[in-house]
């Protein structure tokens, strides 16, 4: 029999069944394009809430809606289980896992040898089997095409292995699945193939590239990129300051040059799950190999001590006033890691508030996304209920993060002092804002 044209027959068709494993930011909204392709997709998840909110037509990310996951479960094209046994009557497998790293900044594998070894014992002949999860180039070859060859298949003959990097961007509006270009690089010829048939359905473009080892360097260099653009941009803001002189002026003239130069804008730190950790994966894949990543390096050290420049603004701010940190009530507004979502990984208002509340500040938060966080030191922190007697009560408000619900003319109007990390209140049009 030959698996790949049949295979390759099912995906044009639609009449292939898929499998998503990990129905997070990237799972559930990759799930749904699929199911809206006209495919009957199963989401498998471990946390069974998860499931139990799916099955009930309930979203619990913000880009999906809970009436496009109503309509499909209704349709019988959307089904979620905890249970790996159901992929069995999957064609296609899409493995969505997370992928953190360890205080050591070794990357946590975890996750994907979890989900392989569980998709290893289901595995049939005439499936494919596609890895999105970010990780180190070398890693479906190096973890996925063992476990599955164990099995006494043929890759690239009766089995497909493929890596197609995740490019979600949480709260973007523009740029969707349907619409943002799909990397894929196959084991195999064939396995590029199908995996480019599987992704060809529910996504406008998809770019194959040699091998899936290309294919997962392809997304470190994207977020890379950012990284050390966005270290580079922060040192900027640094130095500026040292010589006083206004860094959102200079990037704004910058940016008038047609040719030679994109801009990037300093902010309180990176966050996020991708572009805080990814670069680290090829950081640690390198050291394997005798090589030292000196722009990763760099740029991560850079970036990670912003929160820190963050509080000496804060404390300067304080200082105006002839209030010391200690004692001072400090408002904190956004701590979401960027605008409009309700993600927390890895945001730099978390490591604000920890080194705030460590010089004895009296810090609270309002964010209209997050009802509460919880801190390194494990400890939980409800959000204020935002008001104008919120600000006025506050020595400082702080803008970490510049959700477009908040109103600036009040807040401009209620706050003693303001430190603004994100430039809402442009050239400095008042005494009490501090600027980065």
């Amino acid at each position: 029999m030959n698996y790949k044209e049949s295979l390759h027959q099912k995906l044009i068709e639609r009449r292939a069944v898929v499998g998503i494993v990990g129905l997070g930011y990237v799972g559930l909204p990759l799930a749904v394009e699929f199911a809206e392709a006209g495919f009957r997709v199963l989401g498998v998840d471990v946390d069974s809430s998860k499931v139990e909110r799916i099955m009930r037509g309930e979203s619990y990310i913000a880009d999906v809606t809970a009436a496009r996951i109503q309509t499909l479960v209704a349709a019988g094209r959307l089904c979620a289980s905890t249970f790996y046994a159901d992929l069995s009557a999957a064609d296609a497998i899409s493995v969505c896992v997370p992928t953190p790293l360890r205080k050591t900044r070794d990357p946590d594998m975890s996750y994907i040898v979890q989900a392989t070894q569980s998709i290893a014992e289901i595995c049939r002949r005439g499936m494919l089997i596609t890895l999105e999860s970010t990780t180190y180039p070398g890693t479906t070859q190096e973890i996925l095409l063992p476990a599955i060859t164990q099995g006494d298949f043929t890759i690239g003959e009766d089995v497909f292995l493929a890596f197609s990097p995740e490019r979600i961007d949480p709260g973007n509006k523009q740029y969707t699945v349907r619409n943002t270009p799909k990397v894929v690089g196959g084991i195999t010829e064939n396995c590029g193939e199908v995996a480019v048939a599987l992704y060809e359905a529910a996504v406008d473009t998809v770019i194959a590239v040699s091998s899936p080892t290309a294919a997962e360097m392809v997304k470190l260099l994207e977020n890379t990129f950012r990284a050390v653009n966005i270290a580079m941009v922060n040192e900027m803001a640094l130095m500026c300051d040292k010589l006083g002189i206004d860094v959102w002026e200079v990037i704004a003239a910058a940016a008038t040059k047609p040719f030679g130069y994109m801009p990037f804008y300093p902010g309180p730190g990176l966050g996020g799950h991708c572009i805080p950790v990814d670069p680290h994966y090829l950081s640690w894949k390198l050291k394997t190999l005798n090589y030292r990543a000196r722009f990763i390096e760099l740029a991560s050290e850079i970036n990670t001590a912003m929160p820190y420049y963050v509080v000496e603004k804060i404390t300067a701010a304080l200082n105006n006033q002839g209030r010391a940190v200690r004692g001072a009530r400090i408002i904190i507004l956004g701590v979401a890691y960027k605008r409009d979502v309700d993600d927390v990984r890895e945001s730099p208002a978390l490591d604000i508030i920890s080194l705030l509340q460590q010089r004895g500040g009296d810090v609270a938060f309002h964010d209209p996304h997050v009802p509460n966080i919880r801190l390194e030191n494990a400890a939980e922190l409800r959000g204020s209920a935002y008001s104008a007697d919120l600000l006025r009560a506050a020595d400082c408000t702080v803008i970490v993060t510049d959700h477009s619900a908040y109103d600036w003319d009040e807040i401009k109007r209620c706050s003693r002092a303001i430190v603004d990390t994100r430039h809402v209140y442009k050239g400095g049009d008042a005494d009490n804002i501090i600027s980065l």
